[in-house]
């Protein structure tokens, strides 16, 4: 079994609520509400049951606030796929749109994307 990590002592679970009540991310309320009953004396899973998660992903809350404070427990947004056109080439493209397709050369009168694929 291992040891119990402890919460940053620069904050109090008054802290953590006000940060509750002022935030817009409901993750992060969840999340802040459960820290706050740790800091209150609850065990491991009443705070994990406060939060609606189990212990482990309590552990995970913990070693995140610890780390950054209350501001790394908001979700942040996902990556996304990685851009199929680097920066040469997408200006390329642009150019390519703004100058408009020659009907002689490029075979069309009219841009459609099929035709820029191509």
């Amino acid at each position: 079994m291992g040891t119990a990590i402890g919460l940053r002592t620069d904050y109090t679970d008054a802290d953590l609520r006000t940060a509750a009540k002022r935030s817009r991310d409901v993750h992060q309320v969840r999340r802040l509400l459960a820290l706050a009953a740790v800091y209150d004396g609850a065990c491991r899973s009443e705070a994990a049951a406060v939060g609606g998660v189990d212990r482990q992903t309590l552990r995970d809350w913990v070693l995140w606030f610890n780390e950054e404070g209350p501001d790394d427990l908001i979700d942040g947004k996902a990556p996304g796929k990685a851009p199929k056109l680097n920066d040469s080439q997408r200006k390329a493209l642009a150019d390519i749109v703004k100058r408009g397709p020659y009907p002689s050369v490029d075979g069309v009168v009219r841009w459609r994307l099929v035709d820029l694929q191509a």
